[in-house]
């Protein structure tokens, strides 16, 4: 093998690639913005919450989520630490906006879970999850916020167990919770990891590991918590599952870390642990069959987001690709396949958050944006290999909620469908068109009600477009499969609609589960799907 794929060889093998999930409000940002400081690549840590002066998070970099304090899209942030190359998905944690977590899921290895110590899996992680145990990936769980009064540790456990059906192997064990909460003890070296309070956001802060046996102990955990630790180890050694590698790797055993992100307890401990648990890129699933990056030595990547006008100053649209093998050279010539054209890729950057940095370089596992003239969608393969292949495609989850969107100055027509076209390509809404009519009417769907007021918060801010959304009573949207069907002699139910998308798909959106049923019934060979491809 020559140096050069040596080289390449060596670089993707420090890569390490993972998203972080997270029901809203369980720390999941504060999270990231530790690991950063860890890193190195902040100096402070922004406060997600708080007055229109604080600082903010620095993966929140839109306005509306600096002004609502919570995240609505994914951020893409990357670092060093330990030797390992990390790049970091952070998703937004409300369900509003988890479209765009289950495509950032699609461009992760392994995902890291936070829970709420005080609430246990919520909502939102049992959505989030089963995208990734549909993907099979390795899930590490993080329980935050110990320096609050927080559940039962065993019941902790048994929560998630019981709600998302993955086996636990406690890698620490927390010594007390809220004003009680003094460190953690860590199951492998049989150390007490006792931490002091880090203030202002510093990675600073004495963390003295002291061996439970030594008597030095007695000095800083009085008897009552350390005959509880004893006891509840025991009890964990007897009862808990074993930590098993190869059952984390498959996504069937998830580690359970212990901790408190806002005041930095057990952050690195975790980190550590993280890194060497979890493995350098893996292959991945195209139409000819797996790619291996420590096989394939050709570029490959594809297109996992589009955001248009993170930079108000040049107002471009940026694809983020997730490099699948081989290496990236600024400037280099690939071929789309989607495109059917072999096309430059220019102006490759890194991100931390809204903040840019040009490269040169990148490897299998990194996470680049480079400059998107219009030309690209979600799910789109980029190769220099001759063999032409195509990764699995991202799908297109249904909207549930659609509105009628209408501009209240008409003169503003032109930055109207240039906005809410740009939007609909990022993925974050989907637009249809009434069957047979032009581009007058538009309908918007989105998988979350929040996203109509992201719409109308962007078009006023980013395009200067002031619009108005009737909404519409549909709850359901089908993909028509066949290809021959004519719409005009399709027979539906009175409240079916008939749409198209932006491909001029033909799809019928429906008031009522059993409306679907009825059509399906009263067109012979008629089949209706879920999914867009």
């Amino acid at each position: 093998m020559s140096q050069i794929a040596d080289e390449i060889k060596n670089q993707i093998k420090r890569r390490r690639t993972f998203a972080i999930i997270s029901h809203p409000d369980a720390g999941k940002t504060t999270l990231t913005e530790k690991f950063l400081l860890y890193g190195g690549a902040i100096n402070s840590a922004g406060s997600v919450k708080g007055k229109a002066t604080a600082r903010h998070a620095v993966s929140d970099w839109m306005e509306i989520e600096k002004e609502r304090g919570i995240s609505v899209t994914s951020s893409v942030l990357q670092f060093g630490y330990g030797g390992y190359c990390i790049n970091i998905l952070d998703t937004p944690g409300h369900q509003d906006f988890s479209e765009d977590t289950y495509r950032t899921l699609m461009a992760a290895d392994s995902a890291v879970m936070v829970i709420d110590a005080s609430k246990g899996v919520e909502a939102q992680t049992r959505k989030l999850f089963k995208v990734c145990t549909m993907r099979h990936i390795p899930i590490f769980t993080f329980i935050n916020k110990m320096d609050r009064e927080a559940m039962d540790t065993f019941e902790l456990l048994d929560d998630i167990e019981n709600e998302l059906g993955i086996a636990t192997c406690p890698v620490n064990w927390p010594i007390g919770s809220g004003k009680e909460f003094k460190g953690v003890y860590d199951r492998s070296t049989r150390k007490v990891e006792l931490f002091s309070d880090t203030h202002k956001g510093t990675t600073q802060g004495e963390v003295r590991k002291i061996a439970i046996d030594d008597s030095e102990i007695n000095e800083w955990v009085t008897d009552a918590p350390l005959a509880q630790l004893k006891e509840e180890i025991e009890l964990q050694d007897g009862a808990g599952a074993g930590f098993d590698q190869e059952l984390v790797s498959k996504g069937e055993l998830s580690p359970v870390f212990f901790g408190s992100a806002l005041t930095n307890f057990g952050v690195e401990t975790f980190l550590s642990h993280f890194l060497d648990m979890t493995t350098s890129p893996l292959p991945r699933t195209s139409d000819q069959g797996l790619v291996d990056p420590m096989e394939e030595a050709d570029f490959s990547a594809f297109v996992f987001k589009i955001q248009a006008n993170m930079n108000k100053a040049h107002r471009d649209r940026i694809a983020f690709m997730r490099i699948c093998s081989g290496e990236f050279e600024a400037g280099m010539d690939v071929y789309h396949i989607q495109g059917g054209k072999k096309v430059r890729l220019s102006q490759p950057q890194q991100m931390m958050a809204s903040e840019r940095k040009m490269i040169d370089k990148a490897w299998g596992g990194d996470i680049i944006g480079v400059f998107d003239p219009g030309i690209f969608s979600i799910g789109d393969t980029l190769t220099t290999s001759a063999k032409r292949f195509a990764y699995e495609g991202i799908p297109t989850f249904a909207p549930e909620h659609f509105a009628r969107v209408r501009q209240v100055d008409t003169m503003k027509r032109k930055q109207f469908i240039k906005g809410i076209n740009q939007i609909a390509q990022e993925g974050a809404i989907q637009i249809f068109q009434e069957f047979n009519t032009g581009m007058e009417e538009i309908i918007v769907g989105v998988v979350g009600v929040l996203q109509f007021d992201v719409l109308k918060y962007r078009l006023e801010n980013e395009y200067n477009v002031e619009i108005r959304l009737d909404n519409l009573p549909y709850e359901y949207i089908r993909w028509i499969e066949n290809t021959d069907v004519d719409l005009d002699r399709l027979t539906g139910t009175s409240d079916m609609k008939k749409v198209k998308d932006l491909k001029g798909r033909p799809l019928l959106l429906f008031v009522n589960d059993w409306s679907i049923r009825m059509t399906v019934e009263r067109n012979e060979g008629l089949i209706l799907s879920e999914f867009g491809r």
